[in-house]
């Protein structure tokens, strides 16, 4: 086996397993990791390829702006980890006065 043919499969088994993970991994966050680091395999794979202009356009755009992007997206939407008091009935102290009806 040639050193270029095992490279050019340890590509295609990264990228599959990079894909796969991407779609389905539990956080948000690591999907997101996972889609930069595939854009950025998929880089190298069009270098391989000789389409040097076309990898550094998946660089430029499928990796850093779609990547920026989307941590932007995640942070705008991740909850927040503030926890705001709401007092219901049972911290409420009830004053026999406001139950009484007034005329």
């Amino acid at each position: 086996m040639n050193l270029m043919t095992i490279f050019d499969a340890l590509l295609i088994l990264s990228i599959l397993t990079l894909g796969w993970m991407s779609i389905f991994s539990i956080s948000l966050f690591r999907c997101i990791v996972f889609f930069v680091c595939l854009g950025l395999l998929a880089t190298i794979v069009w270098g391989q390829l000789g389409a040097f202009d076309v990898a550094i356009a998946e660089a430029a755009i499928g990796a850093g702006i779609t990547g920026a992007l989307l941590l932007a997206a995640w942070n705008r939407i991740r909850p927040s980890h503030t926890k705001e008091v709401d007092p219901g009935p049972a911290s409420a102290k009830i004053n026999p006065s406001d139950t009484k009806e007034h005329v």
